[in-house]
Parts: structure tokens; C-alpha cells; sequence
């Protein structure tokens, strides 16, 4: 059976965020193939994962070339880096599906780039990218940066039984 997975802020070819976020990489291109090799380790051919953006800072051809490597159904939605390029620019690249605005997911998940404001009446937990190795505070976040999560992709399941109380869960 297919999973659904979740990760953000790639940043895929961009040199400088190893320095920006103490990132365990030589260089950009020894970073882009460890996360490839980390995506792929978890995400199936059959798989959709939903990136919540800052995907790649490399030209058309090398941004297709990674995404035509990564396993699964992609889904982008755009984060601030991403918001220069158009949507059929991501589509062309490879991407199956390309959300310019947040989307809720099974009803309860608010999955967007930035973290969005969420107040302890709202009954969503806002699944998000964005602010890389800092994390919100509460209940209602749930950050999916690839800082806080070895590179690797998160399946909906990790992220449900993290914030969802077993008894919920039923």
C-alpha cells in the first residue's frame, strides 16, 4: 500500500545554507546526493510525498535531473524560494502536483511553507517548513524541515502518532 510522506526546505544545489544551518555536508553537491540517497531509502515508486517547499536553487535541467531521481508522487507547495519560478515551471521539471497556497490535508493537517498562525481554538495542526532548525512551541506545529529530520522524509503515520494522542487515534 502507498504512504504518504512529508519534508521541506531542500534547498537543493544552494552552497550556502550548509554554513546558514551547520549542515554535515562538503559541499552542495556531496549535500544533494545524501538527501537524494535519504529520500529514496524511504520513498517508494508508489509513495506521494508532499514537499512544503524551498526545493532547488539549481537551473531548469539540474532541477529536473534531481527530481526525475527522487522516488514517488510529488507534490510542491511553494515556499518564498520557489515563488520566482512558475508553476509550470515546477510541473515542467517533474513535479506531479504544485500548490501555489496552503492545503488541509484529511481534514485536520494545515499544510503550508511558512509556519501560519494557529490558535489553541483552531483544529488543525499546521505542518510546515520554513524555519529550519528553529521549532515552534504547542501543539498546533509540526515542523518538517530536513534539519530536524536527518534529511529523511516523514510519513504521515510519524507525524499523526506524534501529535495525535493514541486514544484519538482510533
Amino acid at each position: 500500500m502507498a504512504k504518504v510522506f512529508f519534508i521541506s526546505d531542500h534547498h537543493f544545489g544552494h552552497k550556502a545554507i550548509i554554513d546558514f544551518e551547520s549542515r554535515p555536508f562538503e559541499n552542495a553537491e556531496d549535500m544533494n546526493e545524501t538527501m537524494i540517497q535519504k529520500w529514496n531509502a524511504v520513498v517508494g515508486k508508489e509513495d506521494k510525498v508532499f514537499h512544503l517547499g524551498d526545493f532547488s536553487f539549481l537551473n531548469r535541467d539540474r532541477t529536473k535531473e534531481i527530481v526525475s531521481r527522487l522516488n514517488g508522487c510529488k507534490h510542491l507547495i511553494l515556499g518564498n524560494h520557489d515563488r520566482g519560478r512558475t508553476r509550470s515551471w515546477w510541473l515542467d521539471v517533474g513535479f506531479d502536483e504544485v500548490s501555489e497556497h496552503p492545503i488541509i490535508y484529511k481534514d485536520f493537517f494545515f499544510l503550508s511553507h511558512e509556519p501560519m498562525y494557529m490558535n489553541r481554538h483552531m483544529p488543525y495542526v499546521n505542518v510546515h517548513g520554513h524555519i529550519h532548525g528553529q521549532k515552534y512551541e504547542g501543539i498546533h506545529y509540526f515542523n518538517v524541515c530536513v534539519e530536524h529530520w536527518d534529511y529523511t522524509p516523514l510519513t504521515f503515520e510519524q507525524i499523526r502518532d506524534a501529535v495525535v494522542p493514541s486514544e484519538e487515534q482510533a
